[in-house]
């Protein structure tokens, strides 16, 4: 259970490094402008039964951005968990903050409704590992991004790699794809849908985490976004289900 519950912080961490349009996990290419900021509180309930085991995790994240330049941003994440772990014998509780990140998205090519980006980003071992709230050592990775406009539609790709650098006996060179589409249903209400994989960090497992996400996300106003999604596990190395939820605003 213990290798288990670490494979799960390395899948829980790894969308933390694409920091996308919530409730999605593949990012777009969009940057926040010079000058300008986002922050993002988003929230996710994550739900495993697995061998008669069952273990409940809750994610919030506070997300800031800032735009260094009309195509740079720098964004930190600082993520807060509880995790529950219930057996027949007996319940242990943990909560704490997470490892933290920080990332830089440099949109590199844009025209014609097509734009290419690249994200660098690490995660900091602040979370206490003995506590299974982090990795417990730096990891980094970098995120190849596109994204394809055609209104109403949008389309968003990512390739990503990251060094994992876990203590634990796992694999340290992993790989993300992911593929995501919006369409604007009416007036300030978009419907999103996502899909990817991940390369287990586990070395003894073949079987990759695989989800498939649906949801919303609505502006109140130019300023200020919510949002809400459910993903769902496609195999047995990815968590069961998830509900997410989430606000956005721009300064």
């Amino acid at each position: 259970m213990f290798k288990k519950t670490i494979v799960m912080i390395v899948v829980l961490l790894w969308p933390g490094l694409a920091l996308a349009a919530h409730p999605l996990i593949t990012d777009d290419t969009g940057t926040q402008g010079r000058g300008k900021f986002q922050l993002e509180l988003n929230g996710e309930y994550g739900h495993e039964n697995e061998d008669g085991t069952t273990e409940n995790t809750t994610n919030i994240a506070t997300a800031l951005t800032y735009g260094i330049t009309n195509n740079i941003d720098v964004i930190l994440g600082i993520p807060y968990q509880y995790i529950t772990t219930k057996d027949s014998e007996s319940t242990t509780r943990h909560d704490g903050i997470s490892d933290v990140s920080i990332d830089l998205k440099w949109r590199f090519y844009e025209k014609d409704g097509l734009s290419f980006a690249l994200k660098p980003g690490i995660t900091l071992p602040s979370g206490d590992e003995e506590r299974e709230l982090g990795a417990g050592s730096t990891t980094y990775g970098l995120f190849f991004i596109t994204t394809k406009e055609m209104k109403p539609w949008a389309f968003h790709l990512n390739l990503g790699y990251k060094r994992n650098e876990s203590k634990v006996n796992s694999r340290k060179d992993l790989w993300h794809a992911s593929l995501a589409g919006e369409v604007k249903v009416v007036e300030d209400l978009k419907a999103v849908v996502n899909i990817g994989v991940s390369e287990n960090p586990e070395e003894e497992s073949t079987t990759h985490p695989t989800f498939i996400l649906g949801g919303f996300i609505y502006s109140l106003n130019e300023l200020l976004d919510i949002d809400a999604g459910v993903k769902a596990g496609l195999n047995k190395a990815e968590t069961d289900y998830s509900l997410l939820a989430g606000l956005t605003y721009r300064f």
